[in-house]
């Protein structure tokens, strides 16, 4: 199964660093757990074309992509799945709770990787403040 994502950020509400970024969070209340937005790709669907359609349809928020980050691989009911996620900076738009994600958060980086669910996406994080530090 293909999907691909975004580790989306923006620079922190409180403006005191320049250098300090919020990541976006969402709560996917069939699983109940949090994630970056990410799903599976449509037929034929590029996986970058995917990852910013995804991100929109689960955060309403529009976004600058950026650099690409690692790969993620794991099992979903004994079958491989493989996501493509990018950096993206919101650039605008307004979260809608839906069927699919129910709760939206931005967090500091160390929040956000305690927040994450699972570690795969924590190391998502190291690699975003990576790719942001250029």
């Amino acid at each position: 199964m293909l999907a691909a994502g975004c580790v989306l950020w923006r620079a922190a509400a409180d403006g005191t660093d320049p250098g300090d970024v919020e990541i976006c969070l969402v709560h996917r209340p069939k699983y109940d757990d949090w994630s970056h937005p990410k799903g599976k790709l449509k037929h034929g669907e590029e996986a970058y074309a995917g990852a910013l359609r995804e991100t929109l349809e689960e955060t309403g928020m529009e976004c600058a992509p950026g650099a690409p980050l690692p790969t993620v691989r794991y099992l979903v009911d004994g079958r491989p799945k493989e996501v493509r996620y990018w950096a993206a900076e919101a650039t605008g738009g307004a979260f809608v709770p839906n069927d699919e994600v129910d709760r939206l958060v931005w967090l500091p980086p160390a929040a956000a990787r305690a927040r994450l669910s699972q570690e795969r996406d924590r190391e998502l994080v190291t690699a975003l403040l990576a790719a942001l530090r250029g």
